[in-house]
């Protein structure tokens, strides 16, 4: 009996627990409309699936001329990209409250969203899933070994669902990958 009393105190615990988010946007793109209420939920679904209780997390919807540059610039890297994160802290070492930027190109979205158009994929769509990948660089997911790719992959599609998006099979077979 006590057993199951301590559960239910636990679940009870853990749904009570407080996360304080600051998430601002900065639309500098003509491109595509956004709904800014669910980059919000996105980013925030993302930080409380890695239980991290506080952030301050902006996020850029650009152009490729301005990720491109900013690829550029950060990374040596000569060309547009989809997403940049950059965390600003630690904050294991700061007062625990994580601070990122996400730096989104609407126009790379535009270009990549039609490999899977027939299934209904928008461009919008596109959008979260990259602040989504930005979100969980910030959170400490890496991409770079195959198996850190597997488990970024799957936390993208369970993110998306979570935020209501039909994830079309083969979401990230164009990119040589399988899901």
């Amino acid at each position: 009996m006590e057993a199951e009393i301590y559960g239910v105190s636990e679940i009870k615990s853990l749904k009570m627990k407080k996360y304080r988010y600051k998430i601002s946007v900065a639309d500098e793109q003509t491109r595509v409309s956004l709904d800014h209420e669910k980059i919000h939920a996105a980013v925030s679904v993302v930080l409380k699936k890695q239980e991290i209780p506080s952030a301050e997390i902006s996020v850029a919807l650009v152009d490729d001329e301005t990720i491109h540059a900013i690829n550029q610039e950060f990374l040596e890297h000569d060309y547009p990209t989809d997403v940049i994160s950059f965390p600003l802290n630690d904050p294991s070492e700061d007062s625990g409250c994580l601070e990122g930027e996400i730096v989104v190109s609407t126009d790379t979205a535009f270009r990549d969203a039609h490999h899977l158009a027939f299934h209904g994929w928008t461009v919008q769509e596109e959008c979260y899933l990259y602040i989504i990948h930005g979100a969980l660089h910030l959170a400490g997911y890496d991409d770079h070994a195959q198996e850190d790719l597997r488990l970024m992959r799957a936390a993208e599609i369970e993110c998306l669902k979570e935020i209501g998006i039909q994830v079309p099979e083969g979401l990230h077979d164009r990119d040589g990958e399988i899901d």
